[in-house]
């Protein structure tokens, strides 16, 4: 025994000696001698750290004023980079040093002019926060020729505000803001040192009233007509301050000194070529403003932004004039060019699956305005090819596929009974797509044909998006089953798998949908910018088989012989899914940042149904989930395969969760670089034989959970991201003895290691 847990240790050890030799490497690489790039009497700055006396201010905001930044980190331990940069030689001629200092990143030399400069705007904008008497101090570590700085900040007391008052010198204007309720934030519950004083609190005060006046008509109203008139002398670090919205500054022939409050006029309409490529209609419903009502911004925008996401429309333009003969009227140009309507696309592909090579070709047509009201009209055909060998028992035929695909999608509601105004402030679009698919195999084949009506919209801000599918049908059909696949799977009593069976019959689905999704991603970020602070929250439900349950019981149509009732002699399903996903990103630093993600799936049959659709059941495994696993090949629960013809069915479950953690950093030029740990599984709602130890028992799941952990690495294109995700197994859940359950301590390359290429990001 003694000797086994020797030997035990001895190929721990081993197994991890490469991991060993690879930090020291990084660490090797990162502590490069960097001298010989640093000038005399200069310093390679290491670090930069902002202090402060008390909790009052915060340092986050401070970083912003910080000129330079130490070299960059990978995974904020090892200065990769800089080592990179250091192997190059002095000759810069050589392409292969050439190509080392591009590929690395050269030494921060400090600069302390700048670092002086950054002190005198850290303590400009901590005054700025109503610590008028801050000071900022700056303290310099030298170690030989590298150089740490301490930006040390002392806030002293803060200034309060005393007496708020409004000045508003336009008297119409001033009528104005009494009809808006507009009341002063910084006016409201104010007293004897209340109310905390600060620049940024008075700015965003005159942001508050341009806002509220570009969106009550007053288009030539800015921001230079507010100013604040500040006393600091009151003693006690008490201020009073007064807010005054000036005149207008009328031209030198005009006594006319007061804000004028505009409404629209006309809105005309250009066409690129004098050609009218869209029905008035479209345009007008696309167009946010309206004649006669009062000017604001924000419909400006939304307008140019609705015509340009037309998919008709090449370019938008809008363009505001104030009348002459009117001086509170504006009349509206707006300009249009068109796209190209029509376009074709093709791809070609190469498959390998567990060694038979394929291939499939798709061809896709687009028509950008089918009707003459921007609805895009698309048709995809596709045809696949795989060369399927050493199936015993089958018959030699290989594996082919062809489909067809269309859909119109129309650009706003076709919905009755919306209400108008919630029409008017939605961007809406209306999805109608077919599809079939036709799969002829060696063990069956398989026809599926698709339906669906579909809803997307989301509000201006685009911050929060809406989709309800209101309809969405699917009729699969089994015109041919072989008799092996048949007799060892479907109809033998001794093999029989029955969530396999219930898979392999004709079936009808009815269901509709509702999701949505909520980011507090700014409007206009790029989607690959995910090391802010952001999160994200998705939700959905779906439900089927309801309705048609509602009729065929009522009305106690025929049964078949699993007790299921059919329609037109095809049972249908009926099931309740509901999912939700959480998402938050940590911004570290400029270079690095952390992301959680959490997400939960259940999904239950009930009524005419006892096991759920296979397309409708979740899987855990692939680039989106534990990454340790390849897609379909974990769980449910502890749920071994045994065989391969089967378990890319059996390894699916009612209930799917996910739990990962992801540290996220640049590496250089446009690597970025990911160390990942995820966890989670699925299970069964119910006891199935064919899945033992899938089912969801609350004292037991936890122990079912998998593990894993890896690295990434990500070709980040700012408007995409090609991601490569290595993942090796930690806990598996499937098995019980220590070996295989724990690879964390026993691991196995070849057994553990999952390899991942996907585009976007995992989460």
């Amino acid at each position: 025994m003694r000797k086994k847990q020797y030997l035990c240790s001895v190929n721990f050890v081993k197994r991890y000696i490469k991991a060993f030799v690879l930090l020291h490497f990084l660490i090797l690489l990162s502590g490069c001698k960097t001298s010989r790039f640093i000038p005399e009497d200069s310093y390679l700055l290491t670090g930069t750290v902002i202090t402060t006396e008390g909790k009052q201010v915060g340092t986050d905001e401070l970083q912003a004023y910080m000129p330079q930044r130490p070299n960059n980190k990978w995974f904020s331990l090892f200065k990769v980079p800089l080592g990179i940069y250091s192997l190059s030689g002095r000759d810069s001629t050589k392409r292969f040093n050439r190509f080392l200092r591009h590929l690395g990143e050269a030494p921060v030399i400090y600069d302390r002019e700048r670092t002086i400069q950054a002190c005198n705007n850290m303590q400009m904008s901590v005054r700025n926060m109503g610590y008028l008497n801050a000071e900022v101090l700056l303290l310099e570590k030298t170690k030989k020729n590298k150089m740490k700085i301490y930006y040390r900040i002392i806030p002293h007391e803060r200034y309060y505000i005393r007496d708020f008052t409004l000045n508003v010198q336009d008297d119409s204007l001033k009528q104005t803001l009494d009809s808006l309720n507009y009341k002063p934030t910084l006016s409201q519950g104010y007293g004897l040192g209340t109310q905390p004083y600060s620049v940024n609190g008075l700015d965003a005060e005159r942001s508050r009233l341009y806002g509220l006046l570009i969106e009550n008509g007053y288009y030539k109203f800015n921001k230079e007509y507010i100013h604040f008139r500040v006393d600091t002398t009151l003693g006690h670090h008490l201020a009073d301050v007064e807010m005054i919205v000036k005149q207008a500054q009328g031209n030198s022939d005009s006594l006319d000194l007061s804000h004028h409050r505009y409404h629209i006029g006309d809105i005309t309409y250009d066409y690129a070529d004098g050609k009218t490529f869209l029905r008035p209609k479209v345009v007008r419903n696309a167009t946010a403003i309206s004649s006669g009502q009062l000017y604001r911004e924000s419909e400006m925008h939304e307008t140019y932004s609705r015509l340009s996401r037309l998919s008709a429309v090449a370019g938008a333009n809008v363009r505001v004039q104030p009348r002459e003969d009117d001086s509170d009227t504006l009349d509206v140009n707006v300009s249009l060019s068109p796209n190209k309507p029509n376009s074709f696309s093709a791809e070609l592909e190469g498959t390998n699956s567990a060694g038979d090579f394929g291939a499939a070709a798709s061809l896709t047509y687009q028509n950008r305005n089918l009707f003459r009201g921007s609805e895009l009209f698309n048709i995809k055909v596709r045809g696949a090819f795989e060369a399927i060998k050493g199936l015993s028992g089958y018959a030699d035929q290989n594996f082919i596929e062809y489909s067809v695909e269309t859909g119109i999608t129309f650009p706003d509601f076709k919905l009755p009974f919306i209400n108008p105004s919630f029409r008017r402030n939605a961007q809406a679009t209306t999805e109608v797509n077919v599809a079939y698919d036709s799969q002829d195999r060696p063990e069956f084949h398989r026809r599926v044909l698709t339906g669906v009506l579909r809803y997307r919209w989301t509000r201006m801000n685009r911050q929060l998006q809406h989709r309800f599918d209101l309809l969405n049908l699917d009729y699969v059909f089994m015109p041919w089953i072989s008799d092996t696949f048949r007799e060892k799977y479907l109809s033998d009593p001794q093999n029989r798998n029955a969530i396999l069976k219930y898979n392999y019959e004709n079936l009808f689905i009815m269901n509709w949908a509702y999701h949505f999704a909520y980011t507090s991603m700014p409007l206009g970020a790029s989607a690959s910018n995910y090391g802010t602070n952001a999160y994200t929250l998705r939700l959905g439900i779906e439900t089927a088989g309801n309705f048609l349950y509602g009729i065929t019981s009522a009305a106690h149509t025929q049964q078949n012989a699993e007790g299921q009732y059919t329609l037109f002699n095809i049972a249908y399903a009926q099931y309740a899914k509901f999912d939700i996903a959480y998402c938050k990103s940590f911004l570290i630093n400029k270079n690095n940042s952390l992301a959680l993600h959490a997400a939960l799936g259940i999904a239950y049959p009930y009524g005419n149904s006892h096991i759920l659709p296979y397309e409708k059941r979740y899987f855990s495994g692939g680039a989106n989930s534990v990454r340790g696993w390849s897609v379909r090949e974990l769980g449910p629960g502890s749920f071994q395969g045994s065989d391969g013809r089967i378990d890319f069915i059996n390894q699916t479950g009612d209930i799917k969760l996910d739990l990962n953690v992801e540290y996220r950093t640049h590496l250089f030029w446009k690597f970025d670089g990911a160390a990942f740990i995820d966890a989670g599984n699925i299970w069964t709602i119910r006891d199935y034989k064919d899945q033992p130890g899938g089912q969801f028992k609350f004292d037991e799941f936890w122990r079912q959970i998998a593990v894993s952990y890896g690295l990434g690495l990500r070709l980040n294109f700012n408007y995409f991201i090609l991601r490569l995700d290595g993942g090796m197994k930690a806990v598996h859940p499937a098995y019980t003895d220590s070996h295989r359950h724990f690879p964390i301590i026993h691991p196995k390359f070849k057994r553990d290691f999952t390899f991942h290429f996907a585009v976007g990001m995992p989460f």
